[in-house]
């Protein structure tokens, strides 16, 4: 058996590790480290929840306490990139858990929070900084930060910081990092645009893969339940009280409708908390908080939580809303089943979602099993934004009749005279 130990790292870094409750290397960090150690470029696949944080941190670690110099004022010495607030925490706290018996630092810099305190923690210089891409283009506009002198360039879910339009960032943060540097990439899906990242910014690297593209983690139990929108808040209710004493992440699509989601269960009597776009980077970290340490027992998320969270007791993931983006889904269910233990992923599906499942269950190569509900017609979605597109309103003439959803009539509205009147109705003059 590989211990971490055959691995090349030095005693300080083998302390923290068995400090941290790590007993053998998982098959990413045995596959990633030695290479990593070597100074290769690395550009790594492997599943949510396996350990990809160690796997680019303990060598990354290992190489800047040898390295044989300080970081000057307003620098790094290396930069992990992340796409979203709490994945960027995560990271920083198992990094400070790595470091612990060393001389190295850690900062973290992220939106949501005041910009003049990582101001202030970035003048003095720092070892790694791990960073979203907004709040780092901030704080090199103020010069508050240079990377001139950073030797090292992590990527962690380079797929999502694809999704979340993070790209033109990184244009424009990489050529500012210093020559010759190492970089590492981890994701956990391999869309195409993945492959042009890596010849752009990797110098031959070394390709560590452990697990198939859009395969879930193997100790994840997967099901879904076939029911009406309107019916999904009582049949969450009903899987909730199956299992009271389970730790429940359950996401919504939206941040409107996770926040109603989250009251809702709250005047049901659920220890409920929540975290999205329209809380504060306190909120959420309080709500994690309150989440990590079973006083809240649900949490309702969007996906800026679906690679932020790294708490090994959560039990059962439900996806009250499915994503639209089918890898988004792997993330979501990523959240349960970590550090070797199980978990369960329950689906709730309405006729609106059939076809984001088919995607889902064509990017994972599986069928997801049904745990109950008759699978009913597919339904298109309702538009989002502009005329009539809201979930509940008037619009749509796809669904109302009278006019046809493209062509010379996109507003959908029926067809005749009316159309003209209003038109004429908008050119007269405001009085």
């Amino acid at each position: 058996m590989t211990t971490f130990a055959d691995l090349g790292l030095s005693p300080n870094i083998l302390k923290a590790v068995d400090e941290a409750g790590y007993k053998t290397p998982s098959p990413i960090q045995e596959k990633a480290i030695p290479l990593a150690l070597a100074g290769h470029d690395i550009m790594g696949l492997a599943q949510t929840g396996t350990g990809k944080t160690a796997a680019f941190g303990l060598p990354l670690i290992e190489n800047l306490m040898s390295d044989g110099y300080k970081a000057p004022p307003k620098n790094t010495k290396a930069l992990i990139l992340a796409p979203t607030r709490e994945l960027v925490n995560q990271i920083a706290e198992n990094l400070r858990a790595y470091v612990r018996k060393t001389h190295l630092k850690v900062n973290l810099v992220v939106g949501g929070v005041s910009i003049n305190r990582q101001i202030q923690n970035l003048s003095k210089g720092t070892d790694i900084l791990v960073a979203t891409p907004g709040r780092l283009i901030d704080l090199l506009d103020r010069r508050a930060i240079f990377l001139d002198k950073a030797r090292f360039l992590v990527l962690d879910e380079a797929d999502q910081m694809l999704d979340m339009g993070f790209i033109h960032a990184l244009r424009k943060i990489a050529p500012l990092l210093g020559t010759p540097r190492q970089t590492m990439l981890f994701s956990a899906t391999m869309p195409k645009l993945m492959n042009e990242i890596a010849s752009a910014y990797l110098k031959d690297p070394k390709k560590v893969q452990v697990s198939t593209p859009g395969k879930a983690a193997d100790k994840i139990t997967q099901s879904l339940y076939y029911t009406a929108q309107a019916n999904k808040t009582e049949l969450l209710k009903e899987y909730l009280n199956k299992s009271p004493d389970g730790l429940s992440l359950v996401f919504s699509r939206t941040k409107h409708g996770a926040e109603k989601l989250k009251r809702t269960l709250e005047t049901a009597g659920y220890s409920a908390v929540s975290i999205h776009g329209n809380k504060s980077q306190g909120q959420r970290e309080r709500a994690i908080k309150a989440f990590k340490s079973g006083e809240a027992r649900v949490l309702v998320a969007t996906d800026v939580a679906a690679r932020g969270i790294d708490i090994p007791d959560v039990s059962h993931v439900y996806n009250y809303d499915l994503p639209e983006v089918p890898e988004n889904y792997i993330h979501r269910i990523g959240r349960t089943a970590r550090a070797g233990k199980g978990g369960e992923a329950i689906a709730f599906v309405s006729a609106t979602e059939i076809g984001y499942l088919r995607q889902i269950e064509k990017l994972m190569k599986i069928e997801i099993p049904v745990a109950g509900g008759i699978r009913p017609q597919e339904e298109k979605p309702a538009p989002r934004g502009g005329g009539g597109g809201r979930r509940g309103g008037g619009g749509g003439g796809q669904r109302r009749g009278g006019g046809k959803p493209q062509g010379g009539n996109p507003s959908g509205a029926p067809q005749g005279n009316k159309p003209k009147r209003r038109r004429n109705r908008r050119r007269k003059p405001a009085a």
